[in-house]
């Protein structure tokens, strides 16, 4: 062995044992009379010292290493591999930020394991590198304590979820990356055959599918964390490639659903963090898109979305009286912004990201005086209407937009999410889960006219509603649920169709032909006839979840070893690349490039 222990493990226990430690130099600094050079591993860093011979004799001390040796440390440049021997001792002063801060090696023997460049960038938590170096060497990047413990803890959570779900009695089953293309979601990576020319392979964009033929096959409750693949556009919490935690359930209902994934959260939590939560509370797609403008709200703060159209209209104002929609937020204590600060927020909602034309304010003073941007068309009295309606109270800006209803929930939407950062109202030590029902089953194709699944088209839907197939589909209510944290979407799932002719009417209404159905997806109808149980299930984001339960942020990549870059490419390999001749016509492919 080139070590006896880990730079991480020793205490002042071990003061008086001879050890062995290898690592790479950290940090090294010669005073002098002595060499310190601070040896890191991945468990911990731990401080070798290396006496001066010549110094030592002249102190009386007694030296353990030759005057080579000592010269030979001073050659020692940043991330050198070295093998070190020598005694534990107490340290003279102890560093009370590191595990092994009591103690110190007296090296007696040094062994260059390999040398090393200088890096690139500074291997501290707090880098000089920018995004894409650190990707291109990202190898050097998982030194840096920041991102190596990101990868651990990603390794703790996946140990808190297989160890609920095993207790739960959920098997862990295998399902191929080789499948078939459906490409009714994101768009699908495919992977050409050899063997059969001209026919393609797709790389699952979950394993939607094949989990519920394991409920027709009696497998009950399974689940799989597992690789998934999307070719779409990529931002801060999406990568081509990503970890879904995957699971599905016979025999169950919404509520059973619910009930143990969301012990699935709170046992993760509580073994990563140690953070518990008590129940999770719950809101309809309706009441989330209608106080908070979107379907995963952040419910750390209190401000809300209120529609005040009926208060605000008829007052020969074009541009709320043309309006579909008129909504208002109100900010507390935010009366006093000044004029700069509200053009600020009116230029931030006109983005062409959010797309609203403008932005109204009331400001709403301690004294009770309202004073808006459009007092020439509504007096005090008007005004105060307003604020009624928007629940504020003396001290709040009050800001509306008025417009298309999408648009004007979207921007006031985001303006929360926007004051909630500049007031510090979204904490990263509060926690705040939520569980978001009844999704619309289906929603408009705006470039078709036609039907689009809004989950996808093997969820199932509240039978009270089953009316509205023949006569607005848009109202049909989905048993489909979302768990959100923080703003943040976590899973989806739903409880599915496992009826064939329930399927098929799915199908039909979402524009399929039946020759075209059943050409893509005849193995699922046809299980369906073979005694398909009732069943349900969920997914999770693993990246997502992880980013959330250990750093609460919204940026999965630092918790992916190697990580995509937002155009899709992998830097450090320089891939996606091109094929040689040879290859694609062994595929029996012929690839043009457009100029």
């Amino acid at each position: 062995m080139l070590r006896t222990h880990t730079c991480g493990e020793l205490t002042i226990n071990d003061a008086g044992k001879e050890v062995t430690l290898s690592g790479w130099v950290f940090r090294s600094r010669d005073q002098g009379g002595m060499i310190f050079i601070d040896l890191r591993d991945r468990y911990g860093v731990t401080q070798l010292v290396f006496l001066n011979p010549a110094k030592a004799v002249d102190s009386g001390q007694s030296s353990a290493v030759s005057q080579k040796l000592y010269d030979d440390v001073k050659t020692l440049g940043r991330e050198f591999v070295i093998k070190a021997t020598g005694k534990v001792q107490k340290r003279s002063k102890s560093n009370p930020n590191l595990s092994t801060g009591e103690i110190e090696i007296l090296v007696e023997s040094l062994e260059l394991l390999n040398a090393s460049k200088t890096p690139p960038f500074t291997l501290e938590d707090e880098t000089d590198g920018g995004d894409e170096l650190r990707m291109k060497y990202r190898y050097l990047d998982l030194r840096r304590d920041v991102v190596k413990n990101n990868l651990l803890n990603r390794h703790k959570v996946a140990q808190a979820i297989r160890e609920y779900l095993d207790g739960q009695g959920f098997a862990d089953v295998e399902t191929p990356f080789l499948i078939k293309s459906t490409p009714e979601g994101a768009r699908d990576f495919v992977v050409p055959s050899r063997v059969n020319q001209g026919e393609f392979y797709a790389l699952p964009q979950s394993p939607q599918t094949f989990k519920q033929l394991l409920m027709v096959a009696g497998f009950d409750r399974y689940y799989q964390i597992v690789r998934c693949f999307r070719d779409e556009d990529l931002r801060a919490d999406r990568q081509p490639e990503f970890t879904q935690i995957d699971c599905e359930m016979a025999f169950v209902e919404q509520e059973d659903v619910l009930n143990m994934f969301e012990g699935m959260v709170k046992h993760a939590f509580k073994k990563v963090r140690n953070i518990e939560f008590g129940a999770f509370p719950r809101m309809t797609f309706a009441d989330a898109l209608k106080y908070y403008g979107n379907d995963k709200p952040d419910t750390r703060f209190e401000i809300l979305l209120h529609e005040i159209t009926d208060v605000a209209k008829g007052k020969n104002f074009n541009v709320i009286d043309g309006a579909e929609y008129v909504g208002a937020i109100a900010v507390p204590g935010a009366s006093e912004y000044t004029r700069k600060q509200t053009d600020e927020l009116t230029e931030f909602v006109k983005r062409s990201q959010i797309g609203a034309k403008g932005l109204i304010y009331v400001k709403y003073a301690v004294d009770g005086t309202l004073k808006s941007s459009v007092d020439k068309f509504y007096t005090p009295e008007d005004l105060k209407k307003w604020a009624d309606a928007a629940e504020a109270k003396p001290g709040d800006l009050i800001l509306v937009v008025a417009g298309d209803l999408t648009t004007s929930r979207r921007a006031l939407s985001e303006l929360r999410l926007e004051l909630g950062n500049r007031l510090g109202l979204r904490d990263k030590n509060v926690y705040k889960p939520l569980w978001v029902l009844d999704f619309p089953l289906l929603e408009a194709d705006k470039d078709t006219g036609g039907w689009v699944a809004t989950h996808h088209p093997f969820t199932s839907w509240k039978k009270e509603d089953e009316h509205y197939f023949e006569t607005d589909p848009g109202k049909i209510r989905a048993n489909a649920y979302d768990l959100v944290i923080n703003g943040v979407e976590l899973s989806s799932g739903s409880i599915r169709i496992h009826d064939r002719s329930k399927q098929e009417k799915m199908f039909s209404t979402i524009g399929l032909s039946k020759e075209n159905y059943e050409k893509k997806f005849a193995f699922i109808l046809n299980a369906f006839e073979y005694g398909a149980p009732p069943h349900g299930g969920i997914a999770f984001g693993f990246d997502r979840f992880c980013s959330i339960c250990v750093a609460n942020e919204d940026y999965i990549r630092e918790f992916i070893a190697f990580p995509k870059n937002n155009a899709g490419r992998d830097i450090m390999m320089d891939t996606p690349s091109t094929l040689s001749d040879e290859q694609l016509k062994e595929l029996g492919l012929k690839v043009e490039i457009p100029k």
